[in-house]
């Protein structure tokens, strides 16, 4: 393995050895009243089928799987998935001071059922599902049609109340309405399309629905049939046939939001009744194209909305496809394990062969048996043995690398480095400086513009974006003396080196301990604690300034911004 903190690979055992140490108790109780959370078993045989899929994977190809996570690394890690954020020293020193068994399966019970991590659970399925809907940048443009505002609250209902998953995509692929929160005919669902079809003949809308919902790239066939496997041109017109029948429609004044509503389809040719479309072959011939599904299935031709609505069909067809479920847990796994069965996680074509197959359509067939369940998926998930394993590689998997091409074994966890958002959500947490004061929109538009300085717009046909939050300068610049990294060492009141300068009951290693806790969730080494030593004697005995220097030692460190 690779050590992220730069250190030698030797020191880094020893550190994560060192934390391994700390096993403890603790009894997961609602922020209601102390209480037990009362809820359904949050594990059971889906992940043991999932342990004995994978290890069968590893008998296969003869690989060893690494050891276990500490259980600073599991209690890390299963917050940054599930919530978005680091713990807190809190928090994490709950969890290890926990001696029972079951307290991996009390700890997510209690960050997705708890009512303390409601908020949190919907802000971070909120800021994921956002960007993927309408990208990091959609809405944030003058002219947007999109409301960023509107897509946040409707998502952020959804995940709050955690609204089956075929529901919330059925919303978003019919939804009619004004975009805009306050608005009197407002309907935030409307926000994932509403751009999408303001563009010529809705390619994006084509593209982004088939994609996401169903793993399908047909806009490759948008002006010829695919190279590389069986998708041809006609059926990518043939789906693009489903979004004739909506309109984006701006607002009569700067006050107005706009609207995203039904219209009838006249068809090209001017015939209501077999409303068709045409498209140009390579050749320069011109097709007919009507709405048929990806599976051959046709619904009537009728461009008028009360005989047939169009969107509505096609959101039948797809919860009834089997793609709509694998492509919700492939890209699920991929948010937990670093990679899907398949590269690109969005591209389940019969082309591209899943990794997993077997693994693949049994979580699929059981997250349509549980209602289409997102946080039981996700329990089945984060409860399983390879999201438990150490991210150190051993000489009997060192080859499991999807990096080097070859397909992803699970045999250890896959490091990566946090999202924007989450290092955004964790700078917060560990400075303890609190959440930004404000509504919640007002919270979301402070971290909104923070994270724009990362991401930018390509305008191509499918509204592509790119990140620069990759190790590059301007994020290197950021984390050295960006204003959250400057608030974080402040020392101000309220900051967690505040809290530590003034309490004199903690002894000075005791302090650097919980600052390594609080942003590293491990115990420092001794090198590590010597090292604060020489820069108190450097600071001339000024104990805040020693933990200020320490602190930025550790928030920018790469250790910090990884999810390992």
């Amino acid at each position: 393995m690779t050590c992220v903190r730069g250190f030698q690979q030797t020191s880094c055992r020893r550190f994560l050895l060192d934390f391994a140490a700390i096993l403890c108790v603790f009894a997961v109780v609602s922020s209601a009243g102390g209480a037990l959370v009362a809820q359904e078993p949050v594990s059971g045989g889906q992940t043991q089928r999932i342990n004995e899929l994978i290890a069968q994977t590893w008998a296969d190809y003869s690989l060893t799987p690494s050891a276990a996570a500490t259980d600073g690394e599991w209690c890390r890690r299963v917050y940054l998935d599930l919530v978005g954020r680091i713990p807190s020293v809190e928090e994490l020193q709950a969890y290890t001071n926990d001696k029972t068994p079951s307290k991996r399966e009390r700890l997510v019970q209690e960050l997705l059922y708890g009512e303390r991590y409601t908020g949190e659970y919907a802000r971070n399925w909120t800021t994921l599902w956002t960007n993927l809907l309408i990208g990091r940048t959609g809405g944030t443009q003058n002219d947007s049609l999109i409301s960023r505002p509107g897509m946040q609250k409707y998502l952020r209902d959804s995940f709050a109340r955690n609204k089956a998953y075929h529901q919330l995509v059925t919303e978003l692929v019919t939804a009619n309405g004004r975009v805009a929160p306050g608005s009197e005919d407002f309907n935030g669902a409307a926000n994932f399309l509403i751009e999408k079809v303001n563009e010529e003949q809705a390619a994006q809308a084509t593209a982004a629905t088939t994609k996401l919902f169903l793993g399908l790239q047909v806009q490759c066939t948008q002006c010829h049939n695919h190279p590389f496997n069986d998708w041809k041109q006609q059926k990518y017109w043939e789906m693009n046939a489903f979004f004739r029948q909506v309109r984006a429609f701006r607002g009569a004044t700067e006050l107005e939001s706009p609207q995203l509503a039904d219209q009838d389809f006249t068809g090209e040719s001017g015939n209501p009744d077999e409303a068709d479309l045409f498209y140009e072959l390579r050749n320069g011939l011109l097709k007919v194209a009507y709405p048929v599904f990806v599976d051959g299935t046709e619904i009537p031709r009728s461009g008028y909305v009360n005989v047939v609505n169009r969107r509505a069909e096609l959101a039948k067809l797809m919860v009834g496809s089997p793609y709509f479920a694998k492509t919700a847990v492939n890209r699920m796994w991929s948010h937990f394990l670093g990679y899907g069965f398949t590269k690109p996680v969005d591209d389940l074509g019969p082309h591209n062969i899943p990794s997993h197959p077997e693994l693949l359509d049994y979580l699929a067939d059981e997250f349509v048996k549980s209602g289409y369940d997102l946080k039981k998926l996700a329990s089945w998930i984060v409860l399983s043995r390879p999201y438990g394993l150490s991210s150190q590689r051993s000489s009997n998997n060192e080859k499991d690398d999807p990096m080097l091409g070859g397909p992803p074994r699970f045999s250890h966890f896959y490091l990566r480095q946090m999202t924007a958002e989450q290092l955004y959500e964790s700078l917060l947490i560990a400075s303890q400086a609190g959440r930004p004061s404000g509504s919640y929109e007002q919270q979301e538009e402070l971290k909104s513009r923070w994270l724009q300085q990362f991401s930018t717009a390509f305008g191509n046909d499918e509204g592509g974006e790119g990140t620069v939050f990759n190790g590059t300068i301007p994020q290197i610049l950021m984390m050295f003396n960006g204003e959250m990294i400057r608030a974080a060492t402040s020392g101000e009141a309220g900051t967690i080196i505040d809290e530590l300068a003034t309490n004199t009951k903690l002894k000075d290693p005791q302090k650097v301990e919980r600052l390594y806790l609080a942003g590293l969730a491990r115990q420092p080494s001794k090198d590590e604690l010597k090292t604060a030593q020489e820069l108190l004697t450097a600071r001339w005995g000024d104990v805040r300034q020693m933990l200020r220097d320490q602190w930025w030692i550790i928030l920018n460190s790469g250790e910090f911004i990884f999810n390992f």
